[in-house]
């Protein structure tokens, strides 16, 4: 029998269904019911560190302890910025699955050295210190980039999944390649609505994607 799955979500809305798609599809099955049990707290209200000042800690635990109550007995956020209060979410004693982990180790399996991320500056900050742990030289966008990028993943959080947003982040991606990027993250769950592995033409490590995988193996390790 699987472990429950309690994930933190709502950091987009689209971004946690984009997560729970690849979740299915990550899962080893022969039957409807050996998919995991999963337990879903989508919350919009989550505040956004790139847009607000209030701390997001005290919700993310509160949205843990919730996930807790109901049976969960491993957790994941679906948001990579998030993770800046992964404490918070460990308080609750469960084991977290590391988003940036699992992406990291995704980026050095694909045999880069030098590795391009798309994410918000906070975000950036977390895989510099993660993706450094691993060996990996971590290449980012130029400041005035980084600026269309951000305006691109609002208008991305917004609903625009059209032809001009994936022309739009497929340029910054190819941006990075550009500067020397063997492998680009995906390192907002944003990104990877609007850019696919066809886009470029050096690995793209989804990290929802491989989040999904990591979950997949935390809660598939027999009970003991």
């Amino acid at each position: 029998m699987s472990k429950i799955l309690g994930v933190l979500g709502g950091m987009g809305p689209a971004a946690t269904l984009d997560f729970l798609a690849k979740l299915q599809a990550a899962t080893p099955t022969r039957h409807e019911r050996d998919h995991l049990r999963v337990l879903v707290d989508i919350n919009p209200q989550v505040p956004d560190q790139s847009t607000s000042q209030a701390d997001p800690g005290p919700v993310l635990a509160a949205m843990a302890a919730g996930l807790q109550a109901g049976g969960a007995e491993v957790l994941a956020i679906a948001c990579n910025t998030a993770h800046a209060f992964a404490a918070e979410v460990r308080a609750t004693g469960l084991p977290l699955v590391d988003m940036l982990d699992a992406a990291g180790q995704a980026a050095k399996a694909a045999g880069a050295a030098r590795v391009g991320v798309l994410g918000s500056g906070l975000a950036l900050g977390l895989y510099r210190d993660r993706l450094s742990h691993l060996g990996l030289e971590v290449v980012t966008l130029d400041d005035h980039e980084q600026v269309e990028f951000m305006a691109l993943l609002y208008h991305v959080k917004s609903g625009a999944l059209g032809q001009d947003s994936r022309e739009t982040m497929a340029a910054l991606a190819h941006r990075l390649v550009g500067k020397g990027a063997q492998a680009v993250v995906a390192g907002c769950t944003e990104v990877p609505l609007v850019l696919g592995a066809e886009d470029l033409a050096v690995p793209l490590i989804d990290a929802t994607e491989a989040l999904a995988r990591a979950c997949v193996a935390a809660c598939l390790v027999e009970r003991r």
